[in-house]
């Protein structure tokens, strides 16, 4: 088992409120699972993450998408950094304030320069799918800290 993945694995249970990423401490989902390469989050959607209806906003969606694939690759164990070259979300139902929902991501491609990843974002029960995205990274000449 790489350091990586062994860190994610103290913090199942716990929300993200120690995380590295800033991002995800705003988002501070709780980790439900972690393998390498496959993370699995839930988030209670805060107002602040709704748009002006009362839904998850998109960008917020896009947001939790970027940041758990980001998480994913992190937890590879690779030296290097790995930094989003792009991403697209399909967007299928929507979620409100109040609501839990869940994050499931996965490594579609580990390559050395490239990495391809999926995330799905569900209701809590995993009856609905509520978007799905899918994302490149490129290897950084930057070691990871």
């Amino acid at each position: 088992m790489n350091k990586a993945i062994g860190l994610f694995q103290k913090f199942i249970g716990k929300d993200s409120s120690k995380s590295i990423s800033p991002l995800m401490r705003w988002l501070n989902p709780t980790l439900l699972s972690a393998s390498e390469g496959e993370l699995e989050f839930s988030y209670l959607i805060r107002e602040e993450m709704t748009n002006p209806m009362g839904i998850l906003h998109g960008g917020t969606t896009a947001a939790i998408i970027d940041d758990a694939i980001g998480a994913a690759v992190y937890s590879l164990g690779k030296p290097n950094m790995y930094t989003t070259v792009n991403l697209a979300v399909d967007y299928f139902a929507s979620a409100k304030a109040g609501d839990t929902i869940v994050a499931q991501t996965f490594i579609t491609k580990n390559g050395n320069q490239i990495v391809n990843s999926c995330c799905e974002i569900w209701n809590a029960d995993k009856t609905r799918m509520i978007a799905k995205g899918h994302s490149n990274l490129i290897k950084i000449n930057t070691e990871r800290k």
